[in-house]
């Protein structure tokens, strides 16, 4: 049976959640220490983290979870075709100056656009809409630009990933976690990590690390790290409050100008991420005590585990459970809306 196409997988006129991922080529390791060459490559892994942090802060696009392995990656990405939406004509034009800018400064960082290069962009504009909320563009614009840099660090031309990538929709929250577990644990069952905190190229180690950086604000013990700066500040957050969901009201989008939609729905360019909207019915010390649980279960053809011994993840890194599973039972018992197994849409 032939495989799906792109378009039956993906629905670009509405909010989706997608697993996405991609290998590079041959099976060789040239995210980590590759075996044909004898080289040390684990130092592209900052480059794939860092290219998506960079699109995340521009595109329409939510970035809930990743994992880079030695030799390909993992990344869990919610598109936002009703933010975009929202954008004014030259919001577009500035945001897609900054994915693909048409001039750089020295030193690579790109500049803010002149009117004139925002007038150039207009034109297209429509098109630069469709484009910013489109996850083959994401993956497009952050592989291509990894492949470029190492073929050219390497001085060798041709394909640098195995293919564009394989991508499949999560249609229910319960999708949605199993395969969010199943990317922060990629590290621990490939043996490269023994725990969460140790697995450093995950989304789980960035909300460790956010975690911490909050835990030494509220001790006054750090540097008092704002929150946009914080290590997991530019993926998506876990707790999705259907309370203040973005977007609650899409009729009033609807029927408003551009100008007159509320101001709240995307965060500023420059920011961490383009949402503040979380995508499951938990807390971040939940879903990461979650995390610790499955993976101490030993899977079958997977070389590691977290140790059984160790004790719970919270307690590692010095956080209070203050009760997590309890508060967590009371959340399905209390809120029909997570009872329903809703479908993408309405949990993301």
């Amino acid at each position: 049976m032939p495989a799906k196409t792109r378009s039956e997988i993906v629905s670009y006129d509405e909010v989706g959640v997608y697993h996405c991922w991609n290998r590079v080529v041959r099976r060789r390791h040239l995210f980590g220490m590759d075996g044909v060459t004898g080289k040390d490559f684990s130092y592209r892994k900052e480059w794939v983290r860092e290219r998506f942090r960079q699109l995340a802060g521009v595109m329409a696009i939510d970035v809930l979870d990743y994992a880079i392995l030695d030799n390909h990656l993992h990344i869990i990405l919610r598109n936002r075709p009703d933010v975009v939406r929202t954008w004014s004509d030259e919001e577009v034009a500035r945001r897609w100056w900054f994915v693909c800018p048409m001039r750089r400064n020295e030193d690579g960082t790109t500049p803010a656009p002149k009117p004139c290069e925002i007038g150039l962009l207009l034109p297209d504009v429509n098109e630069f809409r469709r484009r910013l909320s489109d996850i083959s563009w994401m993956m497009r614009l952050a592989c291509q630009t990894i492949a470029w840099r190492a073929n050219r660090e390497d001085d060798v031309d041709g394909r640098f990933f195995a293919k564009r990538f394989d991508c499949k929709r999560l249609k229910t929250w319960e999708a949605v976690l199993a395969c969010s577990i199943y990317v922060n644990l990629n590290w621990i069952h490939a043996g490269l990590a023994k725990t969460p905190e140790q697995s450093r190229f995950t989304a789980a180690y960035d909300r460790i690390r956010g975690r911490w950086q909050e835990v030494g604000d509220e001790m006054g013990n750090s540097e008092n790290v704002p929150p946009h700066d914080q290590a997991d500040a530019w993926l998506a957050p876990i707790y999705l409050d259907d309370r203040s969901q973005e977007l609650e009201n899409a009729e009033a989008i609807n029927t408003t100008t551009r100008d007159e939609a509320p101001q709240s729905i995307c965060n500023p360019i420059g920011a961490s991420r383009v949402t503040n909207k979380g995508f499951l019915p938990m807390t971040r010390d939940q879903y990461l005590a979650l995390v610790d649980a499955f993976g101490r279960i030993v899977r079958e053809g997977k070389r590691g585990a977290i140790p059984a011994e160790l004790p719970p993840i919270l307690e590692r890194i010095k956080i209070t459970p203050r009760g997590w599973i309890d508060n967590l039972l009371q959340l399905f018992r209390t809120n029909s809306h997570w009872r329903a197994s809703p479908v993408v849409g309405d949990c993301c």
